[in-house]
């Protein structure tokens, strides 16, 4: 059965002396004869996490079972995040330092994935690709040339989500807006360019509150934001805290008119807040494009797991693995620095399409083999990396049912790009 290596960091140095521990919840491949290690560092002890953590898994199992990596099957080693920075270190280290892979993926959070980009992939020449870190700050590090061309994300920068954002505070008719947002990179990042795009609609911002973790209550922060008195709120949280902002402002008697960012796009904080007050509440995300691709993925993902793609990052994360193994099949060597080198060639607009099934990376192969680009066609349509490594994306709007989510709203990458064009004027 395919394996999956599950390691915490405290248990790095464990590693070097005791069998490694396997854990198979999802696969059914038979191993080649030959494995090539890659690390993933990912918050696998949050709900919302693991189903991240298994479509990777997925990715991996559906590449090897296509023919791996230059024949040999590809071992993702995997080590829990917890959404914490040092945390996340740690674990990208002993990957880094002990397991030498060549490629991480991860992190989900700016603010876990920033620390690991500066202090652990770039000065080790290893290729970080994630699937959920969306801060403008890393457009920056890149275009300073401090990522050394090893830094993509298969995300869309906070630019285009809290446009969004602002567009759905905008097409609700709020007037007037308190900001509660998560005090790490991603959560400044996109409270301060929600309130500049919310400022620029002439929709007043009331207030702007940074939350800090695990905090045991949050009732001074709530109870100011309260007395300026909003007509709809915008959260930018991770459920945990998420949860219990909401309870706070909710029994303290602020409104339920809520817009929300994609990180709370989980069944964790519906159920942990309570779907009865949350009838109000709408939210953005980076969606799918309406292609072939995009379908086909939703197809497989259900045919595995038998539930629809409907957690953050799903799509995102599955599209990260399989161009990184591309590059990887593409490379001429596996370092770090050689598989960054060839993302652009599988990622060609002018490449030949293939697309992320058996049938397309057994083509996909063939192409590379005969030094051919590629334009992968994936979960979140045809992905293509500017020189920052950022992708742009459609958006769509959501909202909460009883036991998930539904699509309110679809905006083409068209419309989005527009969108901001106006805020930019």
């Amino acid at each position: 059965m395919r394996k999956v290596n599950l390691l915490s960091p405290r248990a790095a140095l464990l590693s070097l002396l005791l069998p490694a521990i396997w854990i198979s919840p999802t696969s059914t491949v038979l191993a080649a004869d030959c494995e090539t290690k890659i690390g993933a560092v990912l918050p696998t002890s949050v709900d919302w996490g693991r189903p991240i953590a298994e479509t990777a898994q997925f990715a991996v199992d559906l590449f090897n079972e296509s023919g791996g990596v230059k024949g040999c099957d590809i071992d993702m080693v995997l080590r829990d995040s917890q959404v914490d920075p040092k945390i996340g270190v740690d674990a990208a280290k002993a990957l880094v330092d002990l397991d030498k892979v060549p490629l991480l993926l991860g992190a989900v959070s700016s603010g876990v994935s920033m620390p690991i980009l500066t202090s652990v992939t770039v000065p080790s020449g290893v290729m970080q690709m994630s699937c959920c870190s969306s801060s403008t700050g890393f457009t920056d590090v890149a275009a300073e040339g401090k990522t050394n061309g090893l830094w993509f994300r298969t995300f869309a920068t906070t630019r285009n989500q809290a446009a969004v954002a602002a567009k759905l505070v905008q097409d609700k008719g709020y007037k007037s807006v308190g900001i509660f947002y998560k005090n790490d990179d991603w959560g400044q990042d996109i409270g301060k360019l929600v309130k500049a795009d919310l400022e620029k609609l002439g929709i007043t911002v009331t207030t702007s509150v940074a939350i800090n973790d695990a905090q045991p209550s949050y009732r001074a922060e709530v109870t100011e934001a309260l007395k300026t008195k909003p007509e709809a709120v915008y959260m930018a949280l991770y459920p945990a805290e998420g949860i219990s902002v909401t309870r706070e402002w909710v029994s303290l008697g602020g409104t339920q008119k809520m817009v929300v960012a994609n990180s709370l796009k989980s069944d964790e904080y519906r159920d942990g807040v309570g779907f009865q007050y949350l009838s109000d509440v709408i939210g953005h995300d980076s969606a799918p494009p309406r292609t072939d691709s995009a379908d086909s993925f939703t197809a497989m993902y259900k045919e595995k797991f038998d539930s629809e793609p409907n957690g953050p990052g799903l799509p995102n994360i599955f599209d990260a693995v399989m161009i990184s193994l591309l590059a990887m099949e593409a490379a001429p060597e596996l370092t770090g620095a050689a598989i960054a080198a060839q993302v652009g060639k599988v990622t060609d607009p002018s490449g030949t399409p293939v697309n992320a099934d058996a049938a397309g990376l057994k083509e996909a192969r063939a192409l590379l083999a005969d030094g051919k680009s590629l334009s992968y066609q994936g979960a979140t349509g045809a992905v293509v990396f500017d020189a920052n490594g950022d992708v742009s994306a459609p958006a769509v709007a959501w909202t909460f049912t009883e036991d998930g989510t539904a699509e309110a709203a679809y905006y083409p990458l068209a419309d989005v790009d527009t969108f901001i064009a106006t805020l930019s004027k």
